[in-house]
């Protein structure tokens, strides 16, 4: 299969370039090492994977002998195996001056990033790569950065064919993961169901210590029924017949291991009575679709559930295109406690752009009103909307937009 460009590539070489170890998080098959070793191409570079066992087992029983045999500069994937690496990459980063000595991969699992944070602090970037967005797919990379004004959304406009809802629906459906992208309906539904049973299992079981595949099964279906809605342990456990504080740790490992999403709450001291629950979404939508039983990307569009779906994807797209910007941005939803609920808070350089997710071509303006809440506060409120399928980017007033949802 061809090489499909990816967009955290100029991130990943530009934090290269200045720490001496980078290290790439994210869940299994969205590309992490087929990216990083079409980076190395050209390169000197030494290639291992914790994944075999023999590597493994040298770098948990004798680090200093793995680095003998595998000299740097090096790319390590599932480097969240041999955690006793970590000591001696930090001596081997102190003896040179030279960056992008390690270059390492490893599902973002909890106790791993603590443990790459405290060891080599300084020393590490640590990025996360998502499935593949709709850009990707298409081909498409926007040169502006997104700040949803008129002039940002109407450059990108030019970039990009028009909305197509089928189009969309086709993508959030076949979802983002590399090898799904050509596969017929069949084969998307056995390498689904290969990632569940091979994958999941087995990372859950080694990493969180869950063996009850079948309950974690009616778990994962559950937080598949949840999608775009505040998170409810009470539901998620009497699905998968689990006590309530399991729940809570497995939806943590599936955040964990970059499976789904919790969006945080936004807070404010000036804003009083605000919900405390974060919402859940998937990383990728193809894997929610599939948990759910849609077994086309038509029954989804038609669907009962089809409005969540799309704020999924939404999200998902914001996270993947905020994920390689050059600006951090923290990423909220607002709710009160008169469930007055605005979808996506994404807050950057100090300025809350206000956010509303609606799958119709031609959502109701008032919306916006909505976002009046933000005046009761210090902060700034910069260009917002309404994302949703139309086709073209639309003034609402002077601060807002209905934006097409294909210009994140």
């Amino acid at each position: 299969m061809d090489y499909i460009s990816r967009h955290m590539e100029r991130k990943f070489a530009h934090m290269s370039g200045f720490f001496k170890a980078v290290l790439l998080t994210g869940a299994r098959q969205v590309g992490k090492t087929t990216m990083l070793r079409h980076l190395c191409a050209g390169q000197n570079r030494t290639y291992v994977t914790l994944d075999n066992k023999m590597a493994r087992e040298l770098a948990q029983g004798d680090p200093v002998l793995f680095f003998q045999t595998y000299k740097p500069p090096i790319l390590i994937d599932e480097v969240q195996y041999a955690p006793e690496l970590f000591g001696q990459i930090k001596i081997l980063c102190d003896e040179s001056d030279e960056p992008g000595l390690f270059w390492l991969t490893g599902s973002q699992q909890y106790k791993m990033i603590k443990h790459v944070r405290e060891t080599l602090a300084g020393r590490v970037g640590i990025l996360t790569l998502y499935s593949l967005s709709q850009t990707e797919k298409a081909g498409v990379a926007f040169a502006n950065a997104l700040d949803f004004s008129l002039p940002c959304l109407q450059s990108r406009q030019s970039k990009t064919p028009k909305n197509d809802v089928v189009q969309v629906f086709e993508h959030i459906w076949r979802g983002g993961y590399p090898q799904v992208l050509r596969a017929d309906a069949e084969q998307r539904q056995a390498y689904y169901d290969s990632y569940v049973n091979t994958f999941l299992l087995r990372d859950v079981a080694e990493l969180g210590g869950v063996t009850d595949a079948l309950r974690f099964g009616k778990f994962l279906t559950a937080c598949a029924a949840l999608v775009a809605q505040q998170v409810n342990y009470k539901t998620l456990a009497e699905a998968a017949d689990i006590a309530q504080p399991t729940a809570k740790d497995w939806l943590q490992l599936l955040d964990g291991l970059g499976i789904v999403y919790l969006l945080a709450p936004y807070a404010n001291n000036a804003l009083k009575r605000l919900a405390k629950t974060p919402k859940l979404y998937f990383c990728d939508t193809g894997l929610a679709a599939h948990l759910s039983m849609w077994l086309t990307a038509e029954t989804l569009r038609n669907g009962a559930a089809s409005g969540h779906f799309f704020e999924n994807y939404v999200i998902a797209e914001l996270l993947k295109s905020y994920a390689v910007s050059p600006s951090a941005a923290a990423m909220t939803y607002y709710r009160d406690a008169n469930a007055k609920e605005i979808d996506v808070f994404l807050e950057e350089n100090n300025r809350i752009h206000p956010l509303e997710i609606k799958k119709s071509a031609n959502p109701d303006r008032r919306e916006v009103k909505k976002f009046a809440v933000l005046e009761k506060t210090s902060v700034q409120t910069g260009a917002g909307g309404i994302l949703c399928m139309c086709e073209a980017p639309v003034p609402i007033d002077a601060q807002n937009c209905f934006i097409p949802c294909n210009l994140i």
